[in-house]
């Protein structure tokens, strides 16, 4: 089941716990705006060359439309779609201002040069700059883009409307990007674990873990929980996969994969089948890599009593039924992953009011939101009688349907 059908479902069976009326149903489901522009570059050989660029802005009931864009040859509208309406609930979880929104251009950013990346993100941002804005729409990096994407997206868009160093996040430091922002989704995971742990008096020093992924959201994780002294037992990424039952030394696996580029020939563990990752002996299990790799294959095998979704859709439909029946607990990725959002929102607070946090702050407040987010979401779980993932989609989309009939939805 691709990721739009997943967020379909779940958006409905939301709806129907909630009762929401039919028609007001529909209308949430339908995006606010579709955008679709040819970008046409000279590569560097002088040859012209055009690329599809597009953005679908979902919701702006709550707020300015936030979401990140991707570079990647197949960037397919559907999974665009479904990606921009997960956001309209995400930030609505979060409990931040914002709607959701997604865009990419249909492109390999591996076989473009740097300058050739360049002119096309700003050809596309000259097509999209009057549909996008600080209070418009707030595009971050995601697949494929970095810091220096949103540079140019910043620079581009300056020309247009002045210095607007709001207009996205994920910035260099040096224009107005925030502190903690690279560790903010690791952290959030950690910060959410911690949060659920609360619930059944446990401390994430008490647990064993294995880690599907190794890249920014991986490590950050890794490191806060070696740092809490919680065990990772396993870890895999694209090269590979490596484990040690009694821990693996999360910085000096760091500073191997820093020299050597991958996890292999580590000393201080020993390698396994990548795939047996998943189904390793742990008491959490914390996929960080690609959707629907819990599917109905392999989750009946899976041992850990936990799952925290630090991915995206890790979990397909199917998985899940078969999880909540062996009683394992699933942190959804709708709230768990939301510490990258939340505080890209606090970097265009600190641009907006032109007055940056320290990083204490940043992380201070972190935690104060995926604190109280996990407290919000219990509620609904308790009101509803319904697991964590309908816990917090029932909470998102109660929030963005109580904006919409404030604002006047038929008018």
């Amino acid at each position: 089941m691709n990721a739009l059908a997943a967020t379909n479902r779940n958006f409905r069976r939301a709806a129907q716990i909630l009762g929401l009326d039919s028609k007001l149903e529909k209308s949430l489901l339908i995006p606010f705006r579709e955008i679709k522009v040819e970008c046409t570059i000279p590569k560097d050989d002088g040859t012209l060359v055009s690329y599809v660029g597009f953005r679908i802005q979902h919701d702006n009931a709550r707020g300015p439309m936030k979401g990140g864009i991707r570079f990647h040859p197949e960037v397919d509208p559907d999974e665009v779609n479904a990606l921009a309406q997960l956001m309209t609930w995400k930030t609505a979880v979060a409990d931040i201002p914002y709607g959701g929104a997604k865009g990419g251009i249909g492109c390999n950013p591996r076989d473009l040069s740097a300058s050739e990346l360049e002119r096309l993100t700003r050809v596309f941002t000259q097509k999209i700059h009057d549909l996008i804005g600080v209070q418009r729409d707030v595009p971050a990096p995601d697949m494929g883009t970095n810091a220096q994407t949103m540079a140019w997206i910043l620079d581009e868009y300056s020309k247009f409307h002045g210095h607007s160093p709001a207009v996205v996040t994920g910035k260099p430091i040096d224009l107005g990007g925030s502190l903690g922002r690279e560790a903010a989704t690791g952290l959030g995971v950690i910060f959410a674990t911690e949060a659920l742990f609360a619930e059944y008096g446990k401390s994430i020093s008490d647990m064993t873990y294995a880690i599907q992924g190794f890249g920014n959201v991986g490590t950050w994780a890794a490191k806060s929980i070696f740092d809490r002294g919680g065990k990772v037992v396993a870890v895999s990424d694209i090269g590979g996969a490596i484990r040690n039952p009694n821990g693996i030394d999360i910085p000096a696996l760091l500073k191997h994969k820093e020299n050597n580029g991958d996890l292999n020939d580590f000393p201080g563990a020993d390698t396994m089948d990548p795939n047996e990752l998943l189904v390793h002996e742990c008491d959490v299990l914390i996929p960080c890599a690609l959707g629907g790799v819990l599917n109905k294959d392999n989750a009946a095998d899976v041992k850990a009593k936990y799952i925290i979704e630090a991915a995206n859709h890790p979990t397909d439909p199917d998985a899940d039924e078969i999880l909540s029946k062996k009683g394992v607990i699933i942190l959804p990725d709708i709230y768990a992953n939301s510490g990258g959002v939340t505080v890209s929102y606090f970097e265009w607070v600190q641009n907006i009011q032109g007055f940056m946090w320290d990083e204490e702050k940043v992380n201070h407040e972190l935690k104060k939101y995926m604190t109280r987010g996990f407290r919000n979401i219990k509620a609904m779980c308790q009101i509803h009688n319904c697991d964590l993932r309908m816990g917090a989609f029932t909470l998102g989309v109660n929030r963005v349907a109580r904006a919409t009939l404030l604002r006047g939805w038929e008018a």
